[in-house]
């Protein structure tokens, strides 16, 4: 089984691996495939792969002139936030206290900001994003630590999307970003997991892979969004990967970052007929876009669960990991746990998200 994250700051990948992989056990439990949970928890028959590429963005090369953020990026984090408002707004009725505030939050975001210079955008977004932390669900205990925080994780959507930041070889942030996905897949059948931008990551690589997913779970995804996301996303028109036996998306109401939730809208089917099928998974917790909460949830854990159980059945992946692997010695609970590829694991320096 493979965890793509999202938007974050740095991480340990181990223990991100370890912290999804124990509320997805939760889950399953809660769903009533305890055996699975068991597994889980104890790192018996079911490998586990964390694909890391949170370092990535945070290399010298993708600040702005000043070490801020790049006007351009800026104006794209603008649409995101611009579109997050607006699709909250239409949830909300006339009479919600929410309301009135989103949308001031909106028409801040949508006056001329390119009279005063790109710069001028900049901070448009970090004042929208203070004032979006200032109420409703981004206000509670927990949530990003100021506007510049909230502001450069959101950034990361856009610099994945504009296909550039290459490094000294001349591959792309985006296209090395990938690769990572690519290496924890490994070219073998798995059931995967894709939270936030880990979700447009991993429908990009997943498109260009043979290897079977018999299922994909998408949570808190930005997929449908008009106005950045959706539009970018390759290969065109978007379709379910070829690869993919069954694609279910969820979200929470509360988590604004996932705009426009329902995928099946504006996803083709694949050969197969397959196409997402979304449902609202609400949480009603203090956290509103994090990956370990929605895993938390029964009816996301439990078709996992499912599958994984099936696919220990027959025999398949999901057995690999017991005893020793082609990718290291087995731990003393006999299952051998890929490691993260990345660089120099760093501690995080704000909240990690996806």
């Amino acid at each position: 089984m493979v965890f793509v994250h999202g938007i974050g700051a740095r991480r340990d990948p181990e223990t991100a691996r370890k912290e999804w992989t124990e509320a997805l056990a939760r889950g399953a439990a809660r769903a009533g495939h305890s055996r699975v949970a068991d597994d889980l928890v104890a790192g018996r028959h079911i490998e586990t792969v964390f694909a890391y590429y949170g370092d990535l963005f945070h290399e010298d090369q993708a600040q702005g002139a000043d070490g801020g953020l790049d006007p351009e990026v800026a104006e794209d984090v603008r649409a995101l936030m611009a579109e997050m408002a607006t699709d909250r707004l239409a949830g909300l009725g006339p009479d919600d206290p929410e309301a009135g505030a989103w949308l001031t939050i909106l028409a801040d975001l949508t006056a001329d900001g390119t009279e005063q210079g790109g710069w001028n955008v900049v901070r448009q977004v970090v004042n929208a994003a203070g004032a979006m932390l200032s109420f409703g669900p981004l206000s509670r205990p927990g949530q990003w630590a100021g506007s510049k925080l909230l502001v450069g994780q959101l950034s990361q959507v856009s610099r994945y999307l504009r296909r550039g930041e290459p490094d000294a070889g001349g591959t792309a942030l985006d296209a090395r970003i990938r690769a990572r996905v690519r290496a924890a897949v490994d070219g073998r059948p798995a059931v995967v997991v894709a939270h936030s931008l880990g979700s447009v990551v991993a429908f990009e690589e997943l498109c260009a892979q043979d290897a079977a997913v018999p299922l994909l779970t998408t949570i808190g995804s930005p997929l449908a969004m008009r106005s950045i996301v959706w539009p970018r996303i390759r290969p065109r028109p978007p379709r379910t990967p070829e690869a993919v036996g069954r694609w279910l998306n969820f979200w929470d109401r509360d988590d604004v970052i996932a705009a426009r939730p329902r995928l099946e809208r504006v996803f083709e089917p694949n050969t197969a007929g397959v196409r997402p099928v979304s449902a609202r998974t609400d949480t009603d917790g203090l956290w509103v876009h994090t990956a370990t909460k929605y895993l938390e949830q029964p009816a996301v854990a439990g078709p996992v669960a499912e599958v994984l159980a099936a696919m220990r059945a027959g025999g398949g992946p999901a057995d690999e990991g017991a005893g020793e692997s082609a990718t290291g010695p087995a731990d003393e609970s006999g299952t051998a746990h890929r490691p993260a590829d990345t660089a120099d694991p760093t501690t995080a320096d704000g909240a990690a998200w996806g």
